[in-house]
């Protein structure tokens, strides 16, 4: 168990994914947020539609091959986005908190604070993603097939077959195509994908045991994350994979996503052990009551050497009138040159109080703990009544852990 604390950092966990990223918008009351990463997947699909465009159809010109092939990507974001969806309004309509989706490198992440409560509910959850994407494809497939005039028949060679579409046509058979194969993909039984959810549902309904369901799923999903990292390897090296060909490019992205898929399952297994270990230990518990704070207007110069360096602590929450006004870091005091310090007041500088991420002395330790590492943070305000009461630091959290563990 030591291990499992030693190694704590924030997870790679399916529907609960790291809460970085921008906020684009809202849909059904769930934050919608796009990871850095997602650009650079965005930009790659983007540009293999426009080449694979342009190699089936050279009298379109470039300005049609990339706007359809923006379009295209936008579509299949859009579908992935559906996707999540699905999981989200399902797991919050079983009761189940839902903070927002996440759009990333490899596609997309639903923040479901909390496991099923049942193996029945976990099934539900899991295998609706899968068939909105079957949905989604078939439903793309079937709009191209009302746009194609004369006989039309999917040979060995796609491309050209779909040589002789309109754009539009084009368009939605690629949709439909990639939207069944994304539906199929998350079947595989290799936990964390969808298909391994269900398998721990299946398991977890035998075993009656969350725990020993999710260590059977996450040893399989591990082994299915090196069967693609291997057979990734061999795409690289000229092998031919059924399904997946052969290449460079091909085998580096599926030996990426089996190493993804490899981590992503022991990380889920050891957040599990983690939240098992806090039980339900309160906030309160663990908490700090005497935490020292600053006032907004006071100078930086005196934060710097009255406070921070007179202490560990590397972030005072700043209160006004007993209530909780923000927090200020010593990365937020960095961003000002030193020359400013005597005159800059904290309030200038520190995060506001409606953008932290904040918990209650009755949470549960183990929704603290995802808050604090799937956000990479070291602390947590704990406030009730918009008054500060405590502090919940990931070190004494972890402190704790080792003590029990």
């Amino acid at each position: 168990m030591d291990t499992a604390v030693e190694r704590l950092r924030p997870p790679v966990r399916p529907r609960a994914a790291a809460g970085r990223g921008f906020r684009v918008t809202s849909l059904f009351g769930i934050e919608i947020r796009i990871d850095p990463s997602w650009v650079f997947i965005f930009v790659l699909i983007t540009w293999n539609l426009a080449a694979g465009f342009a190699s089936m159809h050279p009298d379109w010109g470039l300005g049609l091959d990339l706007s359809l092939a923006l379009a295209a990507a936008a579509l299949f974001f859009g579908s992935v986005l559906a996707h999540e969806l699905s999981h989200s309004l399902v797991a919050r309509s079983r009761g189940l908190p839902v903070r927002h989706i996440t759009l990333f490198l490899f596609g997309g992440v639903s923040n479901i604070e909390r496991e099923p409560g049942s193996p029945g509910m976990e099934f539900v959850i899991s295998v609706v993603g899968p068939l909105s994407s079957l949905i989604l494809g078939a439903a793309f497939l079937a709009l191209g097939a009302t746009l194609v005039r004369g006989p039309f028949r999917l040979t060995e060679n796609p491309g050209s077959a779909l040589s002789g579409l309109s754009p539009l046509a084009t368009m939605l058979f690629w949709l439909g195509s990639i939207n069944i194969t994304l539906g199929l993909f998350n079947l595989v039984p290799g936990f964390p994908l969808d298909g391994g959810r269900i398998l721990r549902s299946l398991l977890w309904a035998g075993m009656k045991d969350l725990k020993r369901a999710t260590k059977a799923a996450s040893q399989i999903g591990q082994l299915v994350g090196w069967i693609f990292v291997f057979g990734g390897l061999a795409m690289i090296l000229g092998a031919r994979l059924p399904i997946f060909g052969t290449g460079v490019g091909g085998g580096v992205w599926i030996a990426l996503i089996g190493w993804f898929l490899k981590s992503a399952a022991a990380a889920s297994y050891r957040q599990l052990l983690l939240e098992d270990l806090l039980g339900d230990i309160p906030v309160a518990r663990l908490m700090r009551i005497e935490v020292r704070t600053v006032t907004p207007d006071l100078a930086l110069s005196d934060l710097v050497y009255d406070f921070m360096l007179k202490s560990d602590e590397r972030a005072f929450p700043v209160v006004d009138g007993g209530r909780l006004a923000g927090l200020v870091s010593l990365d937020d005091v960095r961003k000002v040159p030193r020359e400013d310090w005597p005159t800059a007041r904290v309030a200038q500088i520190m995060t506001p109080a409606a953008s932290l991420v904040v918990t209650e002395p009755g949470r549960p330790a183990s929704q603290a703990l995802h808050d604090l590492t799937s956000r990479d943070i070291q602390q947590l305000p704990v406030v009730e009544g918009g008054r500060l009461v405590g502090l919940l630091r990931l070190r004494d959290v972890v402190r704790w852990m080792k003590l029990q563990g």
